[in-house]
């Protein structure tokens, strides 16, 4: 019996290694996120999957339709990117990212320059502007109107949950010293009671109902141009956190064009038509394009004080921010996703917004299940609630440059109290909690590196402050990997397709400028990607 075994073993060996392999990569330093092997030297791959991963490979040489010499280079997963916004980067790839502006003047130079190349009485939109980096005073209508008064002007701030408009704007939308503050948003008003320009989440849609809608096929070059840009970044995966109608039709349309080179899990934008179109359809599953879950949002952001707080902030006294949907409205949707199938993303960052959203995903899901609901951001969490996440099975959806960017100012808002649930990526982890990494671009940069390097050390770019901001909750370089990696596959009911690299997967994997796991931490930051490989194709090389 042990004999026929033993033949029947070396036959199957046989045959694996006479298999024809459309891609072997040789000679490299694969960093497997397979804990079962967590280090080879050589890929081998047959149409989009991964067929062996090993320290020698040499047997499918002579059959590889093309080898490549990876020179000692670092190998990874292709990355996945768990929180994104996949056309609002493809629309500021078209025009400025204000994220770095200095001053409100250069922003209104830059707002005069667009008006006199546009038709009069256009839109002038753009997005990423901080007042932080200006010294923490929010701009004005009046700042804007010096510029230009004939145009309409609406500039998203960088978090994207507070607008900047002009007069012009303001008039179009009929915001006038009597307009109420919408239920879930605020519009900042002055002493006199007259609007300012600045309107804090869901105010903002007054504006926005206002401006023109984006064509479908603007909506189809802004994927598409994300989307390589992606590639070039080492993105093979993302999660788009809530998206319309509109957008996957321009997902399918470009799919169908078969030159789009990006896998995406796309979350439904909120209850309404096309989630009851989808809990009648049951969710979609497939390699490239995946919906099957919806994405919420309880609060706003911290940035521009619309997180939701259980205390006023500590730079505003009177303000603990904006509760966007109650806790009913929440357990309701988690209730339809549970019986049709599907998951829930709750964009939570203020302390009271993530007690909120847990308490109505503990009252649906009971205890452990294996529902995957997630907490998206999860930033500002009260110490007695990490437990929560351990005991409803929540994932914690997190992105690490969020922390090196508020690091600023987050003090100032929260105090030292709640600052010690503060972006604590190691007290998830240490109860055992799965993270997902992302970028939340464009309110971030796009770029991975940037990600990994803020999770393994709290720090900016510059490597300040020595030793990381609150440097106990630092990821070490292997969690990190994994969070960017199989935590996002997991996040998305992947991991048996993609997330490490192992015989039977996904051929997605990324080549690198250098090795990100042992390198000096401050080179991170300076990788750079020389190859993506997304389903055995090369969609990008330097």
């Amino acid at each position: 019996m042990l004999l026929i075994v033993a033949l029947l073993l070396g036959g199957a060996g046989s045959q694996v290694s006479d298999q024809r392999v459309s891609l072997l990569i040789e000679n490299a330093r694969v960093y497997t996120v397979n804990p079962r092997q967590p280090r080879a030297r050589a890929i081998a791959v047959s149409g989009d999957r991964i067929v062996a991963a090993g320290d020698d490979l040499s047997r499918y040489a002579a059959s590889a339709v093309r080898r490549i010499d990876a020179k000692g280079a670092a190998v990874i997963p292709g990355l996945i990117d768990s929180h994104v916004h996949l056309r609002g980067l493809g629309a500021l790839l078209e025009s400025r990212d204000l994220r770095f502006v200095k001053s409100v003047a250069e922003i209104a130079e830059y707002v005069r320059q667009e008006a006199a190349r546009r038709a009069p009485g256009e839109w002038i939109l753009g997005r990423n502007w901080d007042q932080t980096n200006w010294g923490g005073s929010f701009p004005a209508a009046a700042d804007l109107d010096r510029a230009v008064a004939d145009h309409p002007v609406y500039l998203t701030r960088v978090d994207g949950h507070a607008g900047w408009a002009n007069t012009r704007a303001l008039q179009l939308a009929g915001i006038r010293n009597d307009t109420p503050d919408p239920p879930g948003g605020k519009i900042l008003k002055d002493a006199t009671g007259k609007p300012t320009g600045i309107l804090v989440d869901r105010a903002q849609g007054l504006v926005r109902a206002k401006i023109p809608a984006a064509t479908g096929e603007q909506v189809r070059r802004w994927l598409s141009l994300a989307a390589r840009e992606y590639a070039r970044l080492g993105l093979t995966s993302v999660h788009d956190a809530g998206v319309s109608l509109q957008d996957l039709d321009a997902y399918r349309s470009l799919y169908a064009q078969g030159d789009f080179p990006l896998r995406v899990n796309a979350m439904i934008g909120g209850p309404g038509t096309l989630w009851g179109d989808y809990l009648k359809r049951g969710p979609q599953v497939s390699d490239w394009l995946t919906v099957r879950s919806i994405k919420l949002v309880a609060d706003g952001a911290l940035g521009s004080r619309g997180a939701a707080m259980w205390q006023d902030y500590s730079d505003d006294k009177g303000n603990s921010g904006l509760l966007i949907v109650a806790r009913e409205e929440i357990e309701a949707v988690a209730r339809q996703a549970v019986a049709a199938g599907f998951q829930v993303a709750t964009h939570a960052i203020g302390d009271r917004a993530n007690r909120v959203t847990l308490d109505a995903y503990g009252a649906v899901l009971g205890g452990k299940n294996g529902k995957r609901f997630r907490i998206e951001h999860a930033q500002v969490v009260s110490l007695p609630d990490f437990a929560k996440f351990r005991d409803y099975s929540v994932i914690a959806s997190v992105q690490a440059t969020h922390a090196t960017s508020d690091m600023r100012w987050a003090l100032q808002r929260l105090g030292p109290d709640r600052l010690a649930g503060a972006y604590a990526w190691r007290r998830f982890l240490d109860l055992g909690i799965l993270v997902a990494n992302g970028s939340d671009f464009p309110v971030e940069e796009p770029n991975p590196m940037l990600g990994l390097y803020a999770a393994i050390t709290r720090q900016d770019v510059a490597g300040n402050p020595p030793g990381g901001w609150t440097a106990s909750q630092r990821m070490s370089r292997e969690e990190a990997l994994k969070s960017w990696t199989l935590g996002g596959a997991y996040a998305a009911f992947e991991e048996s397709r993609k997330g490490s690299i192992e015989p039977g997967k996904l051929a997605d994997f990324v080549i690198l400028s250098q090795d990100i796991m042992t390198v000096d931490a401050i080179q991170i930051p300076k990788t750079q990607v020389r190859m993506t490989v997304l389903g055995g194709k090369i969609v990008y090389e330097q």
